[in-house]
């Protein structure tokens, strides 16, 4: 449990507590990588587009602003339908509210579990764990660093679906991450990070089910 007795304390054994969920987090995701790799296992590369908004609790929300990803992804069969794929993705996101642009890039770390029909079509899901690298408001030709303001961390979750051709590796893959955390350093209002993806991806090895 995270308790003290003056706000001080409070605020620093907060921060202690976000941590260790983040670095358990990160060690799930790395045993069950580690795990699945006595599993077949195929290597990939992604890229797309993002639409992505923030969704403000108190307030305007931030519409759409257009970005892209692009990163790289471990496929590991656990049985002939069911799949494991954790990927690192490097993703623009953020959004728009007036003249004034939210950009928030983040080095994404999805683990997702996919359900595999024989047709090449595939359903996913799981947990993402974003990690902060640029921050930046712009209003009109100015441009501000805002990285400070903002939380180095942030959970999503994932739902979408995807498209691979067996004969030679070439997918599709939609998805939607929608952001569990708030993204700002202050608890009110809160700010979470809503993206839609597209793109394509490609699995090593030729010929892939």
């Amino acid at each position: 449990m995270c308790c003290c007795v003056n706000d001080s304390c409070k605020i620093d054994q907060l921060k202690k507590c976000s941590m260790k969920k983040i670095l358990l987090l990160t060690g799930v995701i790395t045993f069950v990588s580690f795990v699945a790799t006595a599993q077949s296992t195929t290597f990939g590369i992604k890229a797309g587009v993002n639409v992505a908004d923030i969704k403000v609790s108190e307030g305007t929300d931030f519409n759409s602003k257009a970005g892209f990803h692009a990163g790289g992804l471990a496929h590991i069969h656990v049985s002939k339908q069911f799949a494991v794929q954790p990927e690192i993705v490097y993703s623009m996101e953020g959004g728009k509210n007036g003249n004034v642009i939210r950009r928030h890039n983040y080095i994404n770390v999805p683990v997702l579990a996919q359900y595999m029909f024989n047709n090449g079509f595939r359903l996913q899901t799981g947990p993402q764990l974003g990690l902060l690298v640029a921050a930046k408001n712009k209003v009109g030709d100015v441009e501000v660093d805002v990285k400070d303001d903002m939380r180095t961390a942030e959970l999503a979750w994932i739902v979408g679906a995807s498209y691979v051709i067996p004969e030679n590796g070439f997918g599709f893959d939609v998805r939607y991450n929608f952001g569990l955390t708030n993204v700002l350093q202050v608890s009110s209002p809160e700010a979470r990070n809503m993206v839609f993806q597209a793109g394509v991806f490609y699995l090593f090895h030729g010929r892939h089910k």
